[in-house]
């Protein structure tokens, strides 16, 4: 395949899969799933879980990179999430609006945006490391590139609305965060032109690459949004939100799961 023709099938396609899980993941969120926010959240849960246990982690192991290694840079991810936390730009109030907690009105939900937006830091790093394979597959093969485009496309329209729902929850105004998520997502073309240049030198890279982006999904679901599903109903429906919960991390799990496997068919 001419270098030209790689350089235009690449670019097309990093910047197709951005569009596309954009324009989809936001349609689904906003006109259906939107309205259900408070529930979406544990699927959010699910589905960023699911991408970092099922697809980031094992991909960065299976890679031949040292299993030692990769744990420490996955552990000096954590707390470097942490860390980036506790800077003013990217700090997030735990507090929502009422909870007691005297405020002026609407500062919660602007806390609340910028714990959102953090989450958009991993999926940058996981886009970018996705647009390094596509460029890889491109220079194997026009049909393996379109592959790895497809099997890419597939896993990211759920991570994308995994993505939305944080946002939304967050009080983030739609076209903000859709351009947040564009901003976000340019990063698979920025990682396939640099795959393109410096594949060899960079491909050493993506495991490590997988890893950090492994370590914001897990720091996201575990320190900012299950402690949001334990907070106390008013209502007293403990049991019934449970069993809700339950079963929409399950089902976040389950796509992620399926569309993996149909992607490796």
């Amino acid at each position: 395949m001419p270098v030209a023709s790689v350089i235009t099938a690449t670019i097309a396609a990093t910047f197709g899969v951005g569009a596309i899980s954009i324009a989809l993941a936001a349609y689904l969120s906003f006109r259906l799933l939107g309205r259900f926010v408070n529930r979406m959240v544990s699927f959010s849960i699910g589905v960023l879980l699911a991408t970092a246990f099922l697809h980031l982690i094992p991909e960065a192991f299976e890679s031949g990179a040292s299993l030692r290694n990769l744990c420490a840079v996955m552990l000096a991810g954590l707390f470097g999430f942490f860390f980036l936390e506790k800077i003013a730009v990217y700090r997030h109030s735990h507090h929502f609006e009422g909870d007691g907690h005297h405020h002026a009105h609407g500062h919660d939900a602007h806390e609340a945006g910028r714990g959102g937006v953090f989450v958009l830091v991993g999926s940058a790093v996981h886009n970018f490391s996705d647009g390094i394979v596509i460029a890889g597959a491109f220079l194997a093969s026009p049909w393996i590139g379109l592959a790895a485009t497809l099997s890419i496309l597939a896993h990211e329209i759920p991570h994308k609305i995994g993505d939305f729902i944080v946002l939304i929850n967050a009080h983030v105004p739609k076209t903000r965060a859709v351009a947040y998520a564009s901003i976000s997502s340019s990063s698979i073309v920025v990682g396939g032109l640099i795959g393109l240049a410096f594949l060899e030198r960079i491909t050493a890279l993506v495991p490590y690459v997988l890893v950090v982006a492994a370590a914001n999904f897990l720091y996201i679901s575990l320190s900012d949004l299950v402690p949001q599903m334990h907070r106390i109903d008013p209502h007293g429906h403990r049991g019934r939100d449970t069993v809700w919960q339950a079963a929409l991390i399950a089902a976040g799990v389950v796509v992620v799961l399926v569309l993996n496997r149909w992607a490796e068919a």
